[in-house]
């Protein structure tokens, strides 16, 4: 079973992201759970959200202790002391930021990806929902799921001209994510 955590801001589309990204999964055969937490219920709070996925059906319920995979859409919040907390050996980590990371901030991280999701979203979408973006930038980076599945199930979601706009955003995320091996 693999486990993704994802940490956002409210609004910033961390629960769709999540939810997105469990579709993308089942579209490859895949089993999964996805579900959010919320702390406080308004616009900028800190929101949590999770994804497990698996070859045989998911039965736990319970937030995500031990993931293998971080994906951090506000990058403010690579201040909070727990972030890292739980993650697993080998993990992968995709981070919203226009900067590079200056050095590697767990020494359980084996994969890395780090791309301006928020410029790529504002260009794109005329928004900052980072969220599509982001998932391309997962699809390249740990190679966990192909793009394709990522943008098929972006329809199940968005319709018309906002649609097209994500598809795009998720496929810049996708090609523009800087990619690091530790």
């Amino acid at each position: 079973m693999k486990e993704i955590r994802i940490h956002g801001r409210g609004g910033q589309g961390a629960v769709l992201a999540a939810r997105m990204l469990a579709s993308a999964f089942v579209a490859e055969g895949k089993y999964v759970a996805s579900f959010p937490m919320y702390g406080f219920e308004r616009r900028g709070a800190p929101v949590v959200a999770f994804t497990r996925i698996d070859d045989k059906p998911i039965r736990e319920k319970t937030q995500i202790y031990n993931p293998d995979g971080l994906i951090v859409i506000d990058p403010g919040l690579l201040s909070l002391p727990t972030l890292f907390t739980g993650l697993r050996p080998g993990a992968a980590f995709i981070l919203n930021s226009p900067k590079k990371l200056p050095k590697k901030p767990n020494e359980n991280l084996k994969i890395g990806g780090v791309v301006n999701a928020t410029g790529i979203a504002v260009e794109e979408i005329g928004r900052d929902i980072p969220n599509t973006c982001l998932l391309g930038a997962f699809a390249a980076a740990t190679g966990w799921l192909k793009l394709e599945s990522v943008l098929a199930v972006l329809s199940d979601y968005l319709s018309g001209d906002i649609l097209q706009r994500n598809l795009k955003s998720a496929e810049r995320g996708y090609h523009e994510v800087e990619v690091i091996k530790w």
